[in-house]
């Protein structure tokens, strides 16, 4: 999920500014950049991004600006370095050094205390702050996506409810249609007794006997074999079960994508394999209508947390 987000804190005379980034990516990939920063600290903004981003390609830029403390003055190596510059100063022959030569000296300034104090504080504050502004738009993002996903899980569960009634017809049309082979073969007269003593309305040209008669129990069996291996009421209530558990995913608190990513997989599976059974054009062009709709889903679910 894509997200953005700035925190800025001063403290120890150290003010911080983090900026987060998040673009899609299937799995964490988190870049840290700016510094020089310790360790620990490294690790302690790492630890922050993990426990409020699962997956995203994120990228956390830390920017430090120090402002400098009231100098402190060591009056005793001041006096040190005026007698000394002043003595070299008679032997030469030359003026005596000016207050900004005797400050120039080593060890006669010297900074704060606080000024050499670690910026942890400023940078973990800044870190937080742009955390929640990131989360915040990662959430708005959220919800859009789960309405999106939940309009499309919804047209999958149409297609589903639509070749569940097709398929319903298919021993029927499977009938229909041997019989009008069986027809050709043998002619219309033959075919119907073929039929009526077999107990279906239409039958298999395969149980014809040599010379050419007709097996009924022979049609009979492999009209019901091939009715048996077009029935797709297994990957149906699959099917069923698949998204509704997309669904529960989708309007759920919990973070989801790679469980998402995962169902996507066994839609497609279980879409394929009516497909492949499928015994009319109504029912195939479904099929193709659900892969369709399905691969939206996917591409929308890359971008889910």
């Amino acid at each position: 999920m894509t997200g953005f987000g700035r925190g800025v804190s001063e403290q120890a005379r150290t003010r911080a500014t983090v900026d987060i980034r998040s673009v899609n990516h299937r799995f964490l990939d988190l870049k840290l950049r700016g510094g020089p920063l310790a360790p620990a600290l490294e690790e302690a903004i790492s630890s922050r991004v993990r426990g409020g981003v699962e997956r995203g390609s994120v990228t956390v830029s830390v920017h430090l600006v120090r402002t400098a403390g009231a100098p402190r003055i060591n009056f005793q190596a001041a006096g040190a370095a005026h007698v000394a510059l002043a003595e070299l100063a008679r032997t030469l022959g030359m003026p005596g050094p000016d207050l900004a030569l005797v400050l120039a000296q080593p060890g006669v300034v010297a900074l704060a205390e606080d000024d050499h104090e670690a910026p942890d504080a400023s940078v973990l504050a800044a870190a937080d702050a742009a955390l929640a502004q990131l989360s915040a738009m990662r959430d708005a993002e959220g919800r859009a996506l789960a309405s999106e996903l939940s309009d499309r899980l919804a047209e999958l569960g149409a297609i589903r409810e639509q070749i569940g009634k097709l398929a319903q017809g298919v021993p029927q049309a499977v009938h229909k249609k041997l019989s009008e082979r069986l027809k050709k073969l043998i002619g219309d007269e033959a075919a119907d007794k073929a039929s009526d003593a077999a107990g279906w309305p239409e039958m298999e040209p395969s149980g014809l006997r040599p010379g050419g008669g007709i097996d009924p129990q022979r049609l009979a069996q492999e009209v019901a074999l091939l009715a048996d291996r077009s029935d797709v009421t297994e990957e149906l209530v699959r099917l069923g079960s698949h998204l509704e558990q997309a669904r529960t995913l989708v309007t759920g608190t919990e973070s989801a994508g790679r469980r998402l990513d995962f169902l996507v997989q066994e839609l497609g599976r279980e879409l394929n394999t009516i497909g492949s059974k499928s015994a009319t054009a109504e029912i195939t062009a479904l099929v193709v209508e659900g892969k369709a709709v399905l691969e939206k889903v996917r591409e929308q679910v890359q971008n889910v947390e």
